[in-house]
């Protein structure tokens, strides 16, 4: 499914190229496992590990220049994130950046953004939680769309934001 020189995507460390396949014992056992070793492409130097065994949990393939504009398309029909009561707010939120699926952060997004907008009106601030969530989905989103589209990060912002 992945291959070196593969770019992907992971929630935590953005978009990553695979670098190579490595033999590690990260568990103390003395059993060798196979291990993805991806390098994020905005930090060069780091290093991030990935079990090949559970590799298609943990990141996706980046999307094709098509599927980017498609994406980009549908942002308009893509319905806002529903979080019926507080206690489930944090889960949801976390669900959608973890599923790295441009349409699921999308939908969170919207989300915030009216949550953002009412909460403004009110005379109250965003929370902390829609800070974190809305600062990881947005970075996430913006960084898979303007690599792919081969354009500026900001300039992806805009876009998304003029459509929500």
């Amino acid at each position: 499914m992945f291959e070196i020189g593969d770019y992907v995507l992971n929630a935590t460390n953005g978009i990553c190229k695979i670098s190579e396949i490595v033999e590690l014992d990260m568990s103390g056992d003395k059993q060798l496992k196979s291990y993805f070793l991806l390098r994020p492409v905005e930090e060069e130097n780091d290093r991030v590990y990935i079990p090949v065994d559970n590799a298609d949990k943990r990141i996706r393939k980046v999307i094709t220049q098509d599927e980017a504009l498609a994406v980009l398309d549908r942002v308009p029909e893509i319905e806002a994130l529903a979080v019926n009561n507080e206690k489930e707010r944090e889960t949801r939120y976390k669900e959608a950046v973890r599923s790295c699926e441009p349409d699921s952060v999308i939908s969170l997004l919207k989300c915030l953004h009216i949550r953002n907008e009412q909460r403004a009106q009110a005379g109250k601030k965003s929370t902390a939680v829609d800070e974190r969530y809305g600062k990881m989905a947005e970075h996430n989103l913006n960084a898979e769309l303007a690599f792919v589209l081969e354009k500026d990060r900001q300039e992806i912002k805009d876009i998304i934001h003029d459509m929500l």
